[in-house]
Formats: structure tokens, sequence, C-alpha cells
């Protein structure tokens, strides 16, 4: 016992004598509850009840409790600090955060909370029981699944489990076509509604001919319009592309105002965020008579253009990097990164090229100054 008092005591712990002239030792951490540790530091007593409160999980905003060592919850609150979380996009990180959180509020049929579960006992059966819950919805099953997935690499690197139960785990098919694509009546309709000068003309055609998602489209303005390509950084890929400007995109624009930094802004000024422009451009489709129709609507329709059976559009073929089932055809479709890979290609030969004919002329040059001029014939040898 003697060697014990001596030594420093662990990390995090605090002790005091109290007025009984007891010695009392706490375990505190900035962000965790704080813990009475019984006995003596490094006694067997007071080591077991260090070591468990270690490995509890700091304290939830807003939640007065912490999460039971071990469980789902003690798991979500480890992902969520995890980097494979923290380096996601903001708005993928809402999306997992919403459906874990969902998926934790989940209760068994004795009432008991999924989050209150312990992590190691979650098996490959109980995934596939609760994709077969949702077997309707495919496209939620399989994202329940992807989020499921994450987790469990989580729980393995932190060392709360051995094996990944999802890594067995097939998604679902999904028997849909995807998103509708405009029609020329559609489209035509639209635009009856909503003349060139308006917002809403301007957000479609911005839509239209550049292909992109609304997220991307609400943050265009004039500083990325350079030599007839707006240049464009996804944000949620951070693919950087130049887009060819269509004519009467470019007509649109000169029509623009210039006072504000993005093309598109709110009644007040300001700019769109990209859920106030959904909900805005969902409006304007409703006052055209067109319900249900959105902004994935119309960039289906510029995925459609590539289709090598695509009819007559109004808008020309553009490359575009989305895909889906409806176009997985027997001729792969022209992505933009293609597009842009042999442009750059066909920029580097013709300035291979015009490097090449300099260096030519300057060699004819040198030549011709440094050869004396004689005359010709016979002339020049008598």
């Amino acid at each position: 016992m003697g060697p014990n008092l001596m030594r420093r005591p662990p990390k995090y712990v605090q002790g005091f004598i109290d007025r009984h002239g007891k010695p009392r030792f706490y375990l505190r951490r900035p962000g965790f509850k704080s813990v009475a540790l019984p006995g003596l530091p490094w006694s067997p007593e007071f080591m077991a009840v260090y070591t468990e409160a270690l490995a509890e999980q700091p304290l939830q905003p807003g939640n007065g409790r912490s999460a039971r060592p071990g469980s789902l919850r003690a798991l979500t609150i480890g992902y969520f600090q995890s980097s494979d979380f923290r380096t996601m996009q903001p708005r993928t990180q809402r999306v997992y955060r919403n459906m874990i959180e969902r998926f934790c509020e989940q209760q068994d049929k004795d009432g008991n909370r999924f989050g209150n579960k312990p992590a190691a006992m979650l098996r490959r059966d109980h995934i596939v029981r609760l994709m077969a819950a949702e077997a309707d919805k495919p496209e939620a099953a399989n994202m329940l699944r992807r989020v499921l997935r994450a987790m469990m690499k989580c729980a393995v690197d932190i060392g709360m489990r051995a094996d990944d139960p999802t890594r067995d785990v097939k998604a679902l098919q999904s028997k849909t076509d995807g998103f509708h694509s405009w029609t020329e009546e559609e489209i035509e309709q639209f635009e009856a509604r909503h003349p060139a000068g308006t917002r809403a003309r301007l957000a479609f055609a911005l839509l239209l001919y550049t292909g992109q998602r609304r997220s991307d489209v609400v943050r265009m303005g004039r500083q990325h319009i350079r030599d007839g390509f707006i240049s464009v950084r996804q944000q949620k890929t951070g693919v950087e592309l130049a887009i060819p400007l269509h004519p009467d995109l470019l007509e649109l624009l000169s029509e623009t105002p210039r006072d504000n930094l993005t093309f598109l802004t709110t009644q007040f000024g300001q700019p769109f965020t990209s859920n106030g422009f959904g909900n805005w451009f969902r409006k304007q489709c409703n006052a055209a008579g067109l319900p249900g129709w959105r902004m994935a609507c119309v960039r289906q329709l510029r995925a459609d253009s590539l289709r090598p059976d695509a009819p007559g559009t109004k808008s020309p073929p553009s490359p575009v990097t989305r895909a889906s089932n409806k176009l997985r055809t027997t001729r792969k479709p022209q992505t933009r990164d293609d597009w842009l890979q042999r442009r750059w290609r066909r920029r580097k030969q013709e300035q291979r090229l015009s490097n090449l004919y300099r260096s030519l002329t300057k060699w004819a040059e040198r030549r011709e100054r440094s050869t004396p001029i004689v005359g010709g014939g016979a002339q020049g040898r008598n």
C-alpha cells in the first residue's frame, strides 16, 4: 500500500482529504461526467472503476446523461468524432446524423431502444431484417445499410468490434426508372408561364444548360465566366468543370442585372441557399401547372440528351456526370470528365503543333541568314 501512495495518480484523477480526514478521488475530464473512484489509486478496485469510466463517451449536447459504454449510442458518438464523418460535406453529415439518430430511437418488441443495445451484439441477420422491413423503399434500406457499414467500420477501428456484420449484406434492387425527364411540351409550358427576364426563367436555363445541382447553381456568378465557359467547382464532389455556355443561356445572362455576385437572388436581393432554392423552384413549377416536377427532372433531361437513341431536344447534347439506370445502354454515355480530358488533349496537341511551327520558322530564318547568296547555274560557277 505504501508504494502506491507515493506514485502519481492516474491521468485525469483528482483527490483531496474531506473534513473527516478520508481521502477521496474523482475522475474528471472535460466534457465527461465526474466519477467517484473507490479506494486508493492503483488499487484493484480503484483501477476497475477507473478503466470502466474511461470507456464512457462524452456527454451529448443538450443531454444530461452519457451513453452506456459499448452501446450503439456510444458508438454513434465515437463515429461523429471520427475523421471519416468529419471530412464529409455538411449536407452529407446532416443526412447521416439524422438517419443514425432515428435508428437509435427505434424500439424492439420489448420497448428497448436500439441505441441502448450493445454494438457487439449486432449481427448480419439483424441488418437483413431491418432492410427487409424497408423493402417497399429500397433507397432508404440501402441508405441504412450504408450508414451502418460506416458505423461498423468505426467500431472495428476503435476496437469495439472484431468484425463488420454488414460486409456480406447485399443492397436491394431498385425497380425505378429514376426521375421524370421533361418533355418538349413541358419545357414550352414552363417557358410560357415564366418568360425571359424572370428569375424562374433564368433559374431554369441555368439548370437546363449546365446540368448542375442546385448547390452549384446558386453559387454561379459572372466571375465564373471566362472565354465562353463557366467554371464550376462542384460542392458535392469537389470536381472542377468548365461548361460551355449555350447561346440561349448567354442571352439570358446578358439581360441579368450586374449588382450581385450570383445570378440568382431572393426577393430581398440575397443569394439563395440550396434548400431555399429548391423550395422556391418547386413553387415555380407548380405555378406553371407542373406539380411534382423539380430540378432533378431538369438534370435528367440533360442526361437523356446523351443517350445514343435520344431524340432531338431543345438543348443540344452536353457532357454531364449524372448516370442513372435509365441511361445504362450498350454504349457508355459521354461524361463531362471525358469531354474535358479530350478538350485538354486537343489543346495540348494544338499547342505542340504551334510550338513546332514557330521552331521551324525560326530555323528557316536562321538558315536563310547564314546561307550566302550566290548566282545560279553555270554563271555562279564561272
